[in-house]
């Protein structure tokens, strides 16, 4: 029963859009009428307003980190086991991707990730890191980065913390958020996505 409050705490916090409410702080547009209407960073960048998009990454990132690390403090006073914090650790990424507050249409899921798996380990969230600032250097786009980044994420958690719960929740999220780019796979196949700082030619 403990674990369920857990698990719906964390994933009540995971449902608070960052880039709804930065957007209502900076008075913008809610992100889900402009752009690719994906509630996130990315998009919220798209305003015009720097700050109202690092307001963004930084909440939904730190959302995740929140939620595992009161996880790792208080599963050992409740004499919970380390399964608390792989269920809370997907359940509060879940809650960014199907947000109970925004009818289930939440973001892509990669800052929040990023924040989980820096609570999980913080080697693992830096290799993550690492991972999407190489791909954004050689390539400059940030879906392909998102994606690279979401493959070797399960690969760096099981060398660091071997094959336990952390590291299954840690492959489901790599699957959820690779599924939720979906229709950047296809423009990348297509050789049609965007890179960073390209400018689109009028009409497009």
């Amino acid at each position: 029963m403990t674990l369920l409050v857990f698990a719906l705490l964390a994933y009540l916090l995971g449902s608070v859009s960052f880039a709804v409410i930065s957007s209502w702080i900076f008075k913008l547009p809610d992100p889900r009428t402009y752009g690719s209407k994906n509630p996130g960073a990315t998009n919220v960048l798209r305003s015009g307003k720097k700050a109202a998009a690092v307001l963004t990454l930084l909440g939904d990132a730190g959302k995740g980190w929140v939620a595992v690390i009161l996880a790792q403090t208080y599963a050992t006073t409740w004499e919970l086991g380390n399964e608390t914090v792989a269920v809370v650790a997907l359940a509060v990424f879940l809650g960014h991707v199907f947000p109970v507050f925004l009818r289930f249409q939440g973001g892509k899921g990669v800052a929040t990730a990023v924040g989980v798996l820096l609570g999980l380990n913080l080697w693992i969230g830096l290799m993550a890191i690492g991972t999407w600032i190489l791909v954004v250097l050689i390539w400059r786009i940030s879906s392909l980065s998102a994606l690279v980044a979401a493959a070797l994420a399960p690969v760096y958690a099981g060398a660091i913390l071997g094959f336990e719960g952390s590291t299954l929740a840690v492959l489901l999220m790599s699957l959820v958020l690779i599924w939720r780019h979906q229709s950047n796979i296809v423009n990348l196949l297509a050789g049609k996505e965007g890179r960073i700082g390209e400018k689109k030619s009028p009409g497009t």
